[in-house]
């Protein structure tokens, strides 16, 4: 991948993080990401819709590593999502809780009217489960019990990140973690 490519990806992504799909401009990308604007429409010829679709791509592929690996470092799934989740309550803490919910900004803003990004965030959704699946199989949970304590996990971490970006502070981070900690442990096939 071109590291003009890849400048236009991160900051793409970086710009819908912080500021939404909507309200992020073709020019503002080139300006930010500090790059010749015939190089945006060279590497993304159908324009912002196929860079969005990129840049919720990049993003996820990103997180989804991000969570498995962390999950590594713990035996226990439990404790480790537990863990997980408390690590980015600290990491939205020290950023004063004002990024977050990347695929959110793009998923509420383009779901109803394009389909391309609606399916894009759909995949990116379905890949950022995976990892807390994966996790939660290892640790001896049912496959389709393993799947919906996913799901929630998945809508539960989204949530609460849009509430602590709203409260600027961790906080609903922080109970989210110790309420899904309780329903697993009450879930666990162990219990």
């Amino acid at each position: 991948m071109s590291t003009t490519r890849q400048q236009i990806i991160e900051k793409t992504s970086e710009l819908f993080e912080r500021q939404g799909y909507h309200a992020t401009g073709l020019n503002q990308i080139v300006s930010e990401s500090e790059t010749p604007r015939g190089s945006l429409y060279y590497y993304f010829p159908e324009g912002k819709e196929e860079l969005a679709a990129e840049a919720v791509w990049y993003k996820v592929h990103h997180m989804s590593a991000y969570v498995r690996q962390r999950l590594t470092g713990y035996p226990d799934a439990i404790e480790a999502i537990y863990q997980l989740m408390m690590e980015m309550a600290d990491h939205a803490e020290q950023q004063h809780c004002s990024a977050g919910a990347p695929i959110a900004a793009v998923a509420l803003e383009t779901a109803g009217s394009n389909e391309r990004l609606r399916q894009t965030c759909q995949a990116a959704y379905a890949m950022m489960q995976k990892p807390f699946e994966e996790k939660l199989l290892a640790g001896g949970f049912a496959p389709d019990r393993a799947e919906a304590l996913a799901i929630t996990i998945n809508a539960v971490l989204e949530g609460a990140v849009i509430l602590s970006r709203t409260a600027r502070e961790s906080q609903p981070l922080r109970v989210v973690a110790a309420e899904i900690k309780t329903l697993l442990q009450c879930s666990s096939p162990t219990a």
